[in-house]
């Protein structure tokens, strides 16, 4: 039954909208493992970081103390051509599956990147600007991020090179081209046109690529271009903090009706939505004003939080970025080809793998085919088609509303619709098909990749091996 008192789509003015970025990691009482050097396994200093990213981002990298970081003028006004962004009442999907539960979703899909990637992207970009940079260099893995970066670059007149997954390369041609139209330059990774692409190639012939291969790449170019940084649409900490603008919007849209969520659930493969997205909610369940369950979704086939080890590892399979203590599979770990691409990480962020680790995150991992029966369940009631990366959430929170009818709780749970599957109809049409497997790696798949990790612990603030 529709609430008068709650529309259909929450919208914020433009004078709502926040004007700082929320940083999660100043409010964790056990902050994450610092980061450390690949080389000498010291933690990075602001030096050794900026001479891989563009200065203002490594100060946001290293920042475990600023609560609240202002939100340049420029971006701002950039974000005003597409936020904010709706918080949606999906009352259809209620009636439809007879739940007592309230279902809202953060819809991140209304700009032409088609995802929540745009909010980290147009930042990064700025700040390359501002430094005087003539390009970066990046990595994507479903698309959606180098979609991102592409406009963001063309928006500041930044030359952008982008290293995408082969398997995605493949099997996305018109995403490829999005890009190519905001004059990026695209290479299917892992390519031959680095080092790294290349050791990797021949380890792993006829590989389809990883987020962590394409890093690799992205990272060796950079370095071997003057005037380039590299930048990143995922996992580290910088980012994160760009994206707190989907939970701090989703948070001011909920108080404006005296709306709390008793469950917040979105899809993680990197991690930055769901980072952005639970920022101001975990805060307040972190200070004791909230009592709410936070879960974090992610592929049976890549399950770094549900089946990998918290631990010290490289970043990337080249092993040429900083170590990270996250929930991993191991660098050496090369996830199928499955058609969520923006998933196929074998890490997850240091700051949400702490949180889980912590006991203040669940998580849970599901098939492939189920996400597309989700997605598809979804498309024909609420009208919007779901990116796949999307879907993993969508598959949960269904989950959890028909627990709900069966319990006869009503719990309000949020979800983040992080972008639309316009780009994923290859994906769409292996599931109609019935040619979609699912794909599960055995106890002897992780091994290998587990037989990859470092051996690298902190030691009353030394880092040893061990």
């Amino acid at each position: 039954m529709i609430d008068n008192n709650i529309p259909y789509k929450i919208y914020l003015t433009e004078e709502e909208m926040p004007t700082s970025w929320m940083n999660l990691r100043a409010f964790m009482k056990d902050k994450p493992a610092p980061l450390l050097n690949p080389t000498t396994l010291e933690p990075m200093t602001l030096e050794e970081m900026s001479e891989v990213f563009c200065y203002e981002l490594a100060k946001q990298e290293l920042d475990d103390e600023t609560k609240y970081i202002p939100i340049p003028d420029a971006i701002r006004d950039f974000y005003k051509m597409y936020r904010p962004s709706p918080l949606v009442r999906a009352y259809c999907l209620e009636k439809k599956l007879g739940t007592p539960a309230k279902i809202y979703y953060k819809f991140e899909g209304n700009n032409t990147s088609g995802s929540h990637k745009l909010n980290s992207a147009i930042a990064q970009a700025y700040y390359a600007k501002e430094q005087g940079l003539k390009g970066v260099t990046t990595e994507t893995g479903a698309g959606q991020w180098g979609t991102a970066l592409s406009m963001a670059c063309s928006y500041f007149d930044l030359d952008c090179q982008v290293y995408m997954v082969k398997g995605s390369y493949e099997q996305k041609p018109h995403r490829r081209e999005v890009m190519r139209t905001y004059g990026a330059n695209v290479t299917p990774s892992p390519s031959m046109t680095t080092e790294v692409g290349r050791k990797i190639n021949a380890k792993f012939p006829g590989n389809t690529g990883s987020l962590g291969c394409a890093i690799s790449e992205a990272v060796e170019r950079a370095s071997t271009l003057d005037g380039y940084r590299y930048v990143l649409g995922s996992v580290l900490n910088q980012v994160l903090l760009h994206q707190s603008v989907i939970g701090l919007e989703s948070k001011i849209a909920m108080d404006k009706y005296g709306v709390k969520p008793d469950i917040v659930i979105g899809c993680a493969g990197g991690g930055s939505n769901l980072g952005g997205l639970i920022t101001p909610f975990m805060v307040e369940k972190i200070e004791g004003r909230l009592d709410c369950r936070f879960i974090a979704v992610e592929p049976k086939s890549c399950p770094s939080l549900t089946r990998g080890v918290y631990a010290y590892d490289y970043c990337d399979t080249g092993m040429v970025c900083p170590i990270a203590k996250m929930a991993t599979l191991g660098n050496g770990f090369m996830p199928p080809s499955n058609h969520a691409g923006g998933l196929r990480y074998h890490g997850m962020t240091p700051t949400l793998s702490e949180l889980h680790h912590q006991g203040l995150m669940e998580a849970t991992s599901v098939e492939q085919t189920e996400v597309f029966r989700a997605a598809e369940y979804f498309a024909r009631i609420e009208g919007i088609l779901p990116a796949p990366e999307s879907s993993h959430a969508i598959k949960v929170a269904i989950d959890e509303a028909i627990k709900c009818k069966e319990t006869g709780e009503e719990k309000t749970i949020l979800f983040g619709l992080t972008g639309t599957g316009y780009f994923d109809m290859y994906a769409y049409e292996k599931y109609h098909n019935g040619t979609m497997a699912d794909y599960i790696p055995t106890d002897d798949d992780l091994a290998k990749g587990f037989a990859t990790i470092p051996h690298i612990s902190l030691n009353e603030g030394l880092v040893d091996r061990v």
